[in-house]
């Protein structure tokens, strides 16, 4: 039987550039490296428990984030930010199991100093190596762009802001008038496509990248069978830009090259990673908060007749209903096909929901969802059920927040948008943050939102 082979071993996934294979070492390395001289000068033995922090710090910075193309100033922000929020991490983990014993404070005092700080000069050193690397003139890499459209402008801006590839972008070409074209490319317009491979040969071109749309194959196949008698790399640049794309990549089904335009972040290992970081913090934070707990229980209960939990029908992973908790704050318990948002001087709250509402205390039974798998400590708000059957008619990609588990804190409520959403631009503000939170995610991300979250809950007064 015949079997279509024309894709077997065409599409491979792009390899990581050698910036991001350093950088995803050098930021654990570091760390650790800084603990390890911080006892050596302390003249502290390297035994078990040093051992285990080196593990436990691996564990949660690899793969370090590149900041090599970031401004100094802003690499070293983003540095010390995420060093505050590992070193609360671990100060947590070894209160949960009492283990500060087995360290020194100067030898904790030296560390949490010495790691930023390496950590800015390494990028410091690392900048400064890729602009040397960047002089040199055999390193240096042509590239032109077939299209002069907006997607065009778009890949030349792209390539400019390339500082690791050190590419000279040269120029468009597009057999439009300058009128029709782009006005970045009708100023920079080298000819018409049949100018292309005699223009590659004789400069030397390395990379070409075509932005023509998929109604002009026929030119497209024409300019390839061109190309191919040069030493180009091609590119082809799909015009996508329109769809709000969410972990976009390309992936191999069985031999066929599939393009991934919105998937969830969270797949095979990162799936893992979030699972397992959702149960320890969420163990350890039940177990810190437990006085707390039975202390607004029991304040809720004496504040109004009704239940002490309030259980709400809420839409999680893929859009399925699910069953979240929440301490009771109101007199009523909307939960019907029309739920009315809070709202400032909401004359349903009582007193003290009232106070654990602006507190975000009424929130933490919901980490018993976190250890159902129902939700996540980090994600999208869930919303009423009534409230997703409206606004996914009125709110592009609304719906796509629930490719993954929704959270007792998510992007969006550390950014100011919390509490009442009476605007459908208010909303759609929250969801343009949700969907940025399922592009960017990592779990340093998810640990920055967990210790903005705790600022946010007690200085914002923008919950009811």
């Amino acid at each position: 039987m015949y079997e279509d082979r024309t894709y077997k071993r065409t599409f491979y996934s792009a390899p990581q550039s050698v910036t991001s294979l350093v950088a995803a070492f050098l930021e654990p390395t570091i760390i650790i490296v800084a603990f390890i001289l911080a006892n050596l000068w302390m003249d502290e033995p390297i035994a078990r428990p040093q051992l285990t922090v080196c593990l436990l710090v691996f564990a949660l910075t690899f793969p370090g984030r590149n900041r090599f193309r970031d401004s100094l100033l802003g690499a070293c922000v983003d540095i010390f930010i995420s060093w505050l929020v590992l070193l609360t991490i671990l100060m947590l983990c070894a209160y949960a199991t009492r283990s500060f014993k087995y360290f020194e404070e100067e030898v904790l005092m030296a560390w949490a100093i010495a790691a930023p700080l390496l950590q800015c000069a390494a990028v410091w050193c690392g900048k400064k190596i890729l602009q040397l690397q960047a002089s040199r003139p055999e390193s240096r890499r042509s590239a032109i762009v077939i299209g002069g459209s907006a997607l065009g402008v778009k890949v030349a801006r792209a390539l400019s802001g390339l500082e690791d590839r050190n590419i000279d972008f040269l120029g468009y070409f597009d057999d439009r008038v300058d009128d029709r074209l782009h006005e970045s490319a009708a100023a920079n317009n080298l000819g018409g496509l049949k100018d292309v491979a005699s223009f590659v040969r004789q400069r030397g071109v390395h990379e070409v990248f075509i932005t023509l749309p998929l109604g002009s194959q026929p030119r497209i196949v024409e300019l390839l069978d061109q190309l191919q008698g040069t030493t180009a790399s091609l590119f082809f640049v799909p015009d996508v830009f329109g769809i709000g794309i969410i972990q976009g990549r390309l992936q191999d089904m069985n031999g066929v090259p599939v393009v991934g335009i919105c998937e969830t972040p969270f797949t095979g290992t990162n799936e893992l990673v979030k699972r397992v970081s959702d149960v320890v913090l969420a163990s350890i934070i039940l177990v810190l908060i437990a006085p707390v707990m039975l202390a607004l229980a029991i304040g809720v209960k004496l504040s109004s007749p009704g239940p002490i939990v309030f259980k709400q029908r809420r839409n999680g992973l893929d859009g399925n209903e699910i069953i979240v908790y929440k301490f009771r704050s109101m007199t009523t318990m909307d939960n019907g096909p029309v739920v009315l948002q809070a709202k400032p001087n909401d004359p349903r709250l009582t007193p003290f929901g009232a106070f654990i509402r602006r507190t975000s205390l009424d929130e933490l039974p919901q980490f018993i969802n976190v250890l159902q798998g129902r939700m996540s400590i980090v994600g999208p708000r869930p919303h009423a059920v009534a409230h997703n059957e409206e606004y996914r008619q009125l709110i592009k990609a609304y719906m796509v927040r629930h490719k993954v588990k929704p959270g007792i804190t998510g992007w969006a409520q550390v950014n100011g948008h919390r509490g009442e959403t009476e605007t459908i631009e208010k909303m759609q503000a929250r969801v343009e943050y949700d969907l940025e939170y399922l592009r960017n995610w990592s779990l340093a991300l998810d640990l920055q939102i967990i210790i903005r979250t705790i600022r946010v809950a007690f200085f914002n007064s923008n919950a009811y």
